[in-house]
């Protein structure tokens, strides 16, 4: 059995899914955002403004940036009070209408979530480590498409990246939600201003570049997410984990607790591991090059 999305027809497009411009905080406008990412070799990028009164609750039309190799998606960063410690929420929304309405009147974090979701747009928990997201707050969006196990402007500018503890939380709490990584970056670093870019992607599985399918198989969860390393294929036979991948020094499989299987080795490209431990829970896996620079599968869930 082949896992998804490497049983899906298509090929793999390079995204990042979050970032910001001057419509916003950023430093750069859209079309010098759009234009580093597809310079670094990216096939879509989302320009993901703060969705806030104080910027004109903005959703920018980035269509005139498309080329025949480059794409975007429209989408925000959604706010709204509060968590249980005061922070507002922080809501990834990509592939939103461009007339997505501004928030209503005492509308919280979790109905607008459910807006956005009901809109048509994947919906991702950001930077949970960041700002102290808690499980008893993503119950409270258990629609959540996915969350960000790894956001690159949080690891520059706070050591605060990581997301795969509240995923784990959330999946043993029975929640589907799938892992991504991104950048957020703002280009405001005086000294480099790349210096929050390029650090956390997706690869998605699609056969076309079309905005509409990319967003399709972002919500099926036809994607991996990664800072470097490549999944080229996962598969399961004889209760045994074959993957093929760029040259990692570790691969680890990791399911609910304490439960894990790692193999080290040196620029491996292709490993077996047992699954004979996780049948009836989920699994995901995770690759680590010889520079710490990992790739994130989605969740699995096996039957035993």
């Amino acid at each position: 059995m082949t896992l998804s999305p490497f049983d899906k027809p298509g090929r793999f497009w390079r995204g990042n899914l979050h970032c910001h411009s001057t419509r916003s905080d950023g430093a750069l406008p859209p079309e010098e955002v759009a234009r580093r990412y597809q310079a670094q070799g990216y096939h879509f990028y989302c320009q993901s403004d703060h969705f806030l009164a104080e910027f004109n609750y903005p959703i920018t039309d980035t269509t005139a940036l498309r080329t025949p190799t480059f794409t975007t998606l429209f989408g925000a960063e959604l706010h709204a009070p509060a968590l249980a410690n005061g922070e507002i929420w922080h809501i990834l929304a990509v592939g939103l209408p461009a007339n997505f309405a501004p928030n209503a009147e005492g509308e919280t974090g979790p109905q607008l979530a459910r807006r956005a979701s009901e809109a048509g747009a994947f919906v991702a928990l950001a930077h949970p480590q960041w700002y102290g997201l808690t499980l008893e707050d993503a119950r409270q969006i258990a629609f959540a498409d996915a969350i960000e196990v790894f956001n690159n402007t949080c690891a520059v500018q706070a050591d605060r990246p990581d997301g795969t503890y509240l995923l784990d939380q959330m999946l043993l709490d029975g929640m589907t939600v799938n892992a991504i990584a991104t950048d957020d970056a703002h280009f405001r670093d005086t000294v480099n201003s790349n210096a929050d870019a390029f650090g956390g992607w997706v690869m998605v599985k699609s056969e076309t570049l079309d905005p509409a399918a990319l967003l399709a198989a972002l919500k099926a969860g036809e994607f991996y997410a990664s800072q470097g390393p490549e999944l080229h294929q996962i598969e399961i036979r004889d209760n045994m984990l074959h993957i093929t991948c760029s040259a990692v020094d570790r691969i680890t499989i990791l399911g609910p607790r304490a439960k894990s299987e790692t193999l080290p080795g040196k620029s491996m490209t292709s490993a077996q591991l047992p699954i004979d431990a996780f049948l009836g829970d989920w699994l995901r896996i995770v690759v680590t090059d010889a520079a710490g620079r990992r790739a994130w599968s989605n969740p699995c869930r096996l039957t035993a």
